[in-house]
């Protein structure tokens, strides 16, 4: 409860307030034994009607498969919300045992062919979210502004955001931006590849 005021900047009764309205909703839950909330069933209920009205996973599926069925590689779609690059849907390829695994939910925006890809053709604002958090994943994260704001010119010039080695040492990733329908950046389409694998011919 304390934490909740803290973030809230509200005082301990209104804040339990809030809590309440929101656990009988169904919306926040509290564990008995160690008094911490957690998310309740009525959001899980919220995604389903999100998902059933505007259907973005399951539309993806289909074309995200036959980008993987195509170029034997990973596929997958992610999407901005605010300042962040969340992962909707992936696809991997059967064709090779080993291959890149998508298991991270948020997208680093310096380090990731999605997130460079944000950084690229979304918001202006996006950019001192990327320049916020340098974090070195490997030997080839941009982690001055110099170095991300020379990759990003370089995205901006070929229309594609690539990741070589930045997030992880062994996947070389590559993805294109998707636009809604009134002309603003939504998300971006990418296959991942081991980068053993990232020959030319693929990239192409």
């Amino acid at each position: 409860l304390s934490q909740l005021c803290r973030i809230a900047k509200r005082d301990k009764a209104t804040t339990y307030r809030h809590l309440q309205a929101l656990e009988v909703t169904g919306f926040i839950e509290q564990n008995s034994a160690t008094k911490h909330y957690r998310l309740g069933p009525a959001v899980l209920q919220l995604a389903e009607i999100r998902e059933a009205t505007v259907p973005r996973k399951s539309s993806a599926e289909d074309p995200l498969f036959d980008l993987a069925s195509a170029t034997g590689e990973t596929a997958h779609v992610t999407v901005l919300s605010g300042t962040k690059v969340y992962g909707l849907a992936s696809c991997e390829s059967p064709r090779h045992g080993t291959r890149a695994i998508i298991d991270i939910d948020v997208f680093p925006l310096h380090a990731t062919a999605s997130g460079l890809c944000a950084l690229a053709f979304g918001p202006k604002y996006l950019m001192e979210a990327g320049l916020a958090d340098l974090t070195s994943f490997t030997q080839k994260t941009a982690t001055t502004p110099q170095m991300l704001r020379e990759t990003i010119q370089a995205i901006r010039q070929t229309g594609f955001g690539g990741a070589r080695h930045t997030y992880e040492a062994e996947v070389v990733g590559l993805s294109t931006p998707l636009f809604d329908q009134t002309g603003q950046f939504a998300g971006a389409v990418s296959v991942a590849s081991v980068a053993t694998r990232f020959t030319p011919a693929l990239e192409h």
